[in-house]
């Protein structure tokens, strides 16, 4: 049997401590693209505190495994930590990393954004097995190297050794809980999440979630939504949305009554491929022409968190913010959710949404009883044409959700229809055989290429559900709404200049990329009407309401946006994918820094930094007030 001694034991503690600290390091690279030595201490902090409760708790045989499996966790949290940053762009807490498991369903889109960098965090473990390999070779009863591995005792048995590792762990202990408690301290108040992250430490930074959810969640446990909801009606009430957004009766109120509704949420679709041409090629010729006939809302902006798609549905029919960190599906698919299902069950509607996936994929067989639907229909509904790891195609897509809903039709009952589309998910590799468009040769292989080809085969499986509502009898009886659920082009490989070169047009890699389509398509309407008002996910449910003659205000439900056609000014908040705080209203686009007063701005008009925007330090004290209320008033919705 080897023995260590006191000696040994403080090189292994040091050696650990000293590579973990070195990774929490290289994440501040990946993530931040620098080291700002004035906070390295947070990162710090809390490994000693950790390896000293480690050193005083695990017996000396095995403490150095102890010391392995905390560096071994550490660096598998970090890697999925850094895939997480690279796919979303946005700093995971712990709940976010409990969803990993959904995350990684779509495998190829998340293999797409690991980088070789990523593998740094396991570096260590190929240099200690290469020690470990030479050790064995040169080992000799007179050499006696401190190790990672167990088998060893403690050589210095005297009671004065012991007692000084003793000390020496409880002073890391309180030295590093100290520092910890600190930087979770002095970072509170911070509402950007990178920015707080960066600040406290990411170790931290998770511990500073959990706090807050504690207090959070005991506060609502006190609260009374009726009087939430009065504090949300009378914030809404001191912002000047203007128009006819209180007139008695708004402009449209109605003119759809009674007619069916399809809304098709687009999978990573955004709005700058509408009306453009690739080497000729029009790359939306369906979206164009509805665009054309109905209402476009070509200023609308993404505001989903980190459940993406189901945030995307999750707001659409709720017009209630997501929490940004908690996917709502997986916080709140326990509730009884107000809802446009519901709205419309009142009027008799039936509502069914379609989903090519299977229904567990972000815990949406939770999330459509929570938001009130009559049924849904997801994989095993669909012939499996292997379009993507998906499964079924948009065609497919379409044919079984024309076939539901003609036998409604048939049956005289009006229906609500949700459907999912996922032809154009990350990352963009459609088959040969369902490509529509020849792609320039500079753009085959890249990123915006595949991307453009996606969006033209979602545009031609839109024309192809078009044509089966005209020929199934329902296109003049529908009124059809088509909006992206989020961004598609990852900023990191894909340049703004690269799109700017390919299709003619400016592209900045915030506002374009967050900029997704909205377009409402009536039947009767004589003419096309582009709305030029900035609108979000949140206004979706509103708009919807106000055609088909359904009074918000009547009805008594509390919506946190607004109808897009009877509004003259607006403001949306946006968070997880930019910091809490960041909002667009008809002028700009907001991103905070510790604060307002060191925040950034840029022109919605004209993509140019704005210097001055001093004059919206109100619309960003309202969004991050409103945001506040929405996330209470959803926390206490009743649960089912």
């Amino acid at each position: 049997m080897n023995t260590m001694n006191k000696r040994d034991l403080l090189r292994n503690f040091a050696l650990v401590a000293g590579l973990i600290w070195a990774k929490l390091l290289l994440l501040r690279i990946l993530f931040y693209g620098r080291i700002d030595w004035a906070w390295i201490a947070a990162d710090l902090a809390p490994v000693v505190l950790v390896m000293g409760l480690l050193a005083i708790v695990v017996p000396v045989r095995f403490r150095r495994g102890a010391y392995l499996a905390f560096d071994v966790l550490v660096s598998l949290v970090l890697f999925a930590a850094t895939v997480y940053f690279n796919h979303f762009g946005s700093v995971p807490t712990y709940v976010a990393l409990q969803e990993l498991h959904q995350v990684f369903q779509v495998k190829d889109s998340v293999e797409s954004t690991v980088q070789a960098v990523d593998y740094l965090y396991f570096a260590d473990f190929i240099l200690l097995a290469a020690f470990a390999i030479l050790r064995k070779w040169r080992r000799s009863r007179r050499t006696v190297y401190p190790s990672l591995g167990g088998g060893y005792e403690w050589r210095d048995s005297r009671p004065g050794s012991r007692r000084a590792m003793l000390a020496a762990a409880l002073l890391a202990v309180i030295a590093g809980g100290l520092l910890s408690a600190y930087y979770i301290r002095e970072t509170k108040e911070l509402t950007n999440e990178l920015v707080h992250a960066e600040s406290a430490g990411f170790i931290n930074y998770q511990v500073a979630a959990a706090i807050s959810a504690h207090e959070d969640n005991g506060l609502h446990l006190k609260g009374d939504i009726n009087d939430t909801i009065a504090q949300i009606a009378a914030l809404q009430a001191t912002y000047p949305y203007g128009g006819k957004s209180g007139a008695a009766q708004p402009d449209y109120f109605a003119s759809q009554k009674g007619k069916n509704v399809i809304v098709v949420q687009m999978e990573a679709f955004q709005n700058f491929p509408i009306h453009q041409t690739l080497a000729g090629q029009e790359l939306t010729p369906n979206l164009n022409k509805l665009a054309d006939e109905g209402f476009y809302f070509p200023q609308v902006y993404q505001q989903i968190g980190s459940g993406n798609t189901s945030d995307a549905e999750f707001m659409s029919n709720t017009s209630i913010y997501p929490l940004g960190a908690i996917p709502m599906s997986s916080g709140f698919g326990d509730r009884e959710l107000p809802s446009l299902p519901r709205l419309l069950r009142d009027k008799g509607y039936e509502a069914y949404t379609f989903h090519v996936n299977s229904v567990g994929f972000w815990n949406r067989n939770q999330l459509y009883p929570a938001l009130g639907f009559t049924g849904y229909y997801d994989k095993k509904y669909f012939y499996n044409d292997h379009f993507n790891a998906f499964g079924a195609s948009d065609e497919q897509l379409y044919i079984t959700a024309l076939e539901k809903l003609s036998a409604l039709q048939r049956k005289g009952t009006p229906f609500y229809a949700q459907l999912v589309t996922a032809s154009s998910h990350h990352p963009f590799q459609i088959p040969d055989s369902f490509k529509k468009i020849a792609v320039p040769e500079e753009l085959q292989g890249t990123m915006l290429g595949d991307y453009l080809t996606a969006i033209n085969y979602t545009d031609y499986a839109i024309g192809k559900l078009v044509e089966g509502l005209k020929q199934d009898g329902l296109w003049e009886n529908t009124v059809l709404v088509f909006y992206g659920d989020h961004f598609g082009l990852q900023p990191q490989n894909v340049d703004p200049e690269q799109v700017t070169a390919a299709l003619g047009i400016p592209y900045d890699s915030q506002v374009s990329r967050f900029n997704i389509p909205l377009i409402v398509h009536t039947p009767g309407m004589a003419q096309g009407k582009a709305v030029e008002q900035t609108g979000g996910q949140l206004d979706i449910l509103p708009t919807i309401a106000n055609l088909l003659g359904i009074s918000l205000k009547t009805e008594g439900f509390t919506a946190f946006g607004h109808d897009l056609l009877n509004i003259g000014r607006n403001v949306q908040g946006m968070r997880y994918y930019l910091p809490t705080g960041s909002f667009f209203n008809d002028d700009i686009m907001f991103v905070p820094g510790k604060g307002f007063a060191d925040g950034k701005a840029v022109s919605l008009k004209t993509l140019q930094p704005v210097e001055d925007f001093s004059r919206y330090e109100s619309d960003y004290d309202y969004i991050l007030e409103l945001e506040r209320l929405s996330d209470q008033y959803v926390k206490l919705l009743p649960q089912r």
